[in-house]
């Protein structure tokens, strides 16, 4: 990385999905003991502790097709500054999720702090899903499987304007990689939005090492770098059972180590998010443990 400074700030988001658990998410990883790994690499760690979200329990889900939209919105705005904070002080911001809605704050401040240096970024999402619905294709009205669409300005005004302008990542500086589960409607924003998209079957013929050197060349084409947005169902659910939307045919655990350590090696890593870390369905923590193992190869751990 090129700053030895680490700021860790935890977004115990869980309203995005219909699922609960993630919101614990944040205290698995630390409990993995992220903070003193992350520091045994030669970083400066400040953890900034977790931003203020709602409870479920306490709202109204509201519309149908975007449920819990306001408190999201408020949690994503609020993100988005302390993000945009960590960067102005010169640190590296480290997101631990939370639902994979969180994003929409974490790019939005990296985004906004490198706008107004005239320049901008790129964004590399390892996911199985496309996470580019809209309320109107969602099947479900959970906001975690739109938060890209958002990114790229589709969706609600509350969630693809925050810091006042979109999109906040040009679809040419975007990229997916592990696509295996797309919503029919989805299919068509995916290929009609100009984002990269590799899924795995790209990873199988071609295989990760060809795929990660394509990604990288996209997202760091006239950007500052690229964020690294890392939901855990990248994996197959072998290696991270406990995760949101668990879905079979993942990365492998090598695979998923060299995607972070050609990351790291391209030294263009502007920040860092880990998602849909789910502790309630987990086996004694293992996804969360293997969640902190990534972030410290996409931090430079080697093996020699």
């Amino acid at each position: 990385m090129s700053h030895s400074h680490i700021a860790i700030i935890g977004a115990p988001l869980d309203l995005g999905q219909g699922r609960r658990g993630v919101d614990m998410g944040p205290s698995a990883v630390r409990v993995a003991n992220l903070n003193a790994r992350v520091r045994s690499l030669g970083y400066e760690v400040e953890d900034l502790g977790n931003i203020r979200v709602e409870q479920a329990e306490a709202w109204p889900e509201g519309d149908p097709q975007a449920k819990y939209l306001a408190q999201i919105a408020a949690a994503c705005e609020a993100l988005a500054t302390q993000v945009e904070q960590a960067l102005a002080g010169g640190n590296v911001p480290l997101v631990l999720g939370g639902d994979h809605s969180v994003a929409i704050g974490t790019v939005s401040g990296v985004s906004r702090h490198f706008r107004q240096r005239n320049q901008r970024i790129g964004l590399i999402w390892l996911d199985a899903h496309a996470d580019m619905n809209t309320p109107d294709s969602s099947p479900s009205g959970n906001i975690h499987g739109m938060p890209l669409a958002c990114l790229l300005g589709m969706g609600p005004a509350e969630l693809t304007d925050i810091g006042g302008y979109r999109p906040k990542v040009a679809p040419a500086n975007t990229v997916i990689v592990g696509l295996r589960a797309v919503d029919q409607a989805e299919k068509e924003y995916v290929h009609a939005s100009g984002v990269h998209a590799f899924t795995m079957r790209d990873i199988d013929e071609r295989g990760l090492g060809a795929v990660m050197e394509e990604a990288i060349r996209a997202a760091s084409e006239g950007t500052a770098g690229f964020h690294v947005s890392l939901d855990m169902d990248f994996v197959d659910p072998k290696d991270a059972p406990g995760v949101g939307t668990a879905v079979r045919g993942g990365a492998t655990y090598r695979e998923a180590h060299l995607a972070m350590e050609m990351l790291c090696d391209s030294r263009l890593v502007t920040s860092i998010e880990v998602v849909e870390v789910n502790p309630v369905i987990d086996e004694r923590n293992r996804t969360a443990d293997l969640a902190v193992e990534l972030v410290m190869s996409g931090l430079g751990k080697r093996i020699l």
